[in-house]
């Protein structure tokens, strides 16, 4: 059996903002020394934790100390709607972005995800179409 906790897929949305839960997940699970070291190469300052950052325009340590201090989602949720990014278009330019990163366009990001895949021994599942896709099949959900 696995020992892996897995966070929420990033398809979860709160706030208007897709990965948000599943940050949110993978912050309580590091802030409790649960994080899985598969995490960690990527933890908040690389990949989809990033681009979150990036575009909601918040510090990884604001969101870590947010979340240690908060005790339900809904607390997280209300602290981002005051300080984050709140222009819609940005939300959905994300949601546009994480959906169908690795579909079409680029060869070497198509490329990537194949390998991927592969090493999980996903490389016949020509539905993950997506790194998403891919996530949520590696992480038991698809």
């Amino acid at each position: 059996m696995s020992d892996i906790i897995y966070p929420r897929s990033p398809k979860e949305i709160m706030a208007g903002w897709a990965y948000l839960p599943r940050l949110i997940d993978k912050i309580r699970l590091h802030l409790a020394g649960r994080l899985h070291p598969d995490y960690q190469a990527n933890f908040l300052h690389k990949g989809f934790d990033k681009l979150w950052l990036d575009r909601a325009g918040v510090q990884p340590e604001q969101l870590v100390e947010v979340v240690r201090h908060s005790i339900t989602d809904g607390e997280v949720c209300d602290w981002v709607a005051r300080h984050a990014v709140a222009a819609e278009t940005e939300k959905t330019a994300h949601r546009e972005y994480l959906f169908n990163h690795g579909r079409v366009g680029d060869p070497e990001l198509q490329a990537r995800l194949q390998m991927r895949k592969e090493q999980s021994g996903l490389g016949h599942r020509h539905d993950l179409q997506t790194f998403v896709d891919y996530i949520d099949a590696d992480e038991k959900r698809g």
